[in-house]
């Protein structure tokens, strides 16, 4: 593995710098620095992609991310960017694919993207193609955009976040399928159940304006079932109470929902 870095000036020794999330060279590390003649400064290089949201990336992962986008880019043209999301970038190994978003206006077969994944890394991929213009009105009218979006892995430069549209049909949409909940609870696992909370706070924090990413959900998850993320995902709840606080919640929500539709209509 090679990471080619620019040598800065500093007040006292000059330095390199190297990102945090990088496949090898842990701290304490030996390495050995050479210059790059003009000829390897032009070839073709995949840039070291953005990371946002993640504190900490294990090293295999960003092998994967960094090998997973390379794939990828060999099989499309420049203009499209390439974003890694899910619960593969969250701490251990207890994801079951990795989420990918394909930005650009061309479409590519997503079997033979697929393929090629699974052949390179044992990993099956679950791929949603976008346009800007359609990544954009998903982030401005859907919660589970913005969450998802919220901490990621972006081969270019995520823009602004764009501002807030509240369509109240998408969101009671998405609201039902958190209806489930209370009726599913017994043969839910810890994962699953999760999965429904999340999807109910990130709609709750949505309609509130509030910032809506895997930790201020994790946040309103722990303030509203008073219990921590790890209880919920090892199955280990007080059915009564926590269907209690669902429900009131569910109800709130919905509440919501149909103020915005209320006013929508005037």
């Amino acid at each position: 593995m090679e990471l080619i870095a620019k040598v800065s000036k500093g007040s006292k020794m000059d330095q390199v710098y190297l990102p945090k999330n990088r496949e090898m060279f842990k701290t304490g590390d030996y390495v050995k620095i050479t210059p790059l003649n003009e000829k390897s400064l032009t070839e073709k290089r995949y840039e070291k992609p953005f990371f946002y949201g993640i504190k900490y990336l294990e090293p295999i992962k960003v092998y994967v991310a960094n090998r997973i986008i390379k794939i990828i880019r060999n099989l499309y043209d420049e203009r499209v960017n390439i974003i890694i999301a899910g619960s593969f970038l969250d701490q251990g190994f207890t994801f079951n694919d990795i989420d990918l978003l394909i930005i650009g206006d061309k479409k590519e077969a997503l079997a033979r993207i697929k393929k090629e994944i699974v052949r390179e890394t044992g990993i099956n991929a679950h791929i949603i193609q976008l346009n800007k213009e359609e990544l954009k009105k998903g982030v401005e009218t859907d919660p589970l955009y913005e969450t998802l979006l919220s901490k990621c892995i972006s081969e270019k430069r995520l823009l602004n976040k764009p501002n807030r549209k509240f369509n109240y049909k998408i969101l009671d949409l998405y609201l039902l399928k958190s209806k489930l909940f209370g009726d599913n609870f017994d043969v839910l696992n810890g994962n699953e159940k999760y999965q429904f909370l999340r999807n109910l706070l990130a709609i709750k924090l949505f309609i509130e304006n509030k910032k809506v990413s895997v930790e201020s959900i994790n946040d309103e998850i722990k303030k509203e079932f008073k219990t921590d993320i790890e209880d919920i995902k090892g199955n280990l709840l007080d059915k009564k109470d926590f269907l209690q606080r669902f429900n009131k919640l569910y109800t709130q929500t919905s509440n919501k929902i149909m103020d915005l539709a209320k006013h929508d209509s005037k």
